[in-house]
């Protein structure tokens, strides 16, 4: 049975909402460059108007691996849903919710659900661990939607 593990954080964007939004569900093969992952890969395929696939393979120097996640996006919540179909952390599903907090700023809540098949921390590290990385990442992709939306 994996272990479960569950954490959430916030970031804050110099955007509004509608515009956060847009910007982050408009996904791209080059996502994860932007997030700092210069040894993925990514397809990405519309299955219907809100619900996407994504493909990802990652490669590193213990070999390559692949992530198939299906995006649902509501945009009437400024809300999407990720979930893993594929890959090590299979069956894990991340929540991603976007609000006002100004006219011109907005905060993202991000929510996840990250199933660990091989454990190798307890759930408190992990948690710990995860959180960091993930809101590392998205203060790399809060820099980038400034860039991006400035122009």
């Amino acid at each position: 049975m994996p272990l479960s593990v569950r954490y959430h954080f916030s970031q804050r964007f110099n955007v509004s909402a509608q515009k956060a939004f847009n910007w982050c569900t408009d996904f791209d093969p080059k996502d994860h460059a932007l997030m700092g992952d210069e040894n993925a890969e990514r397809q990405v395929i519309n299955l219907t108007e809100g619900t996407i696939i994504l493909r990802d393979k990652f490669h590193s120097a213990v070999g390559t691996f692949k992530k198939e996640k299906l995006v649902q996006i509501y945009p009437d919540q400024l809300s999407w849903v990720s979930t893993h179909l594929t890959g090590p952390n299979k069956y894990s599903q991340f929540l991603y919710r976007i609000t006002p907090e100004s006219k011109n700023t907005s905060i993202l809540d991000f929510t996840g659900l990250h199933l660990e098949y091989e454990e190798k921390e307890t759930a408190k590290v992990l948690a710990q661990r995860l959180r960091r990385d993930d809101a590392d990442a998205w203060k790399r992709l809060a820099k980038a939607m400034t860039k991006d939306l400035e122009t």
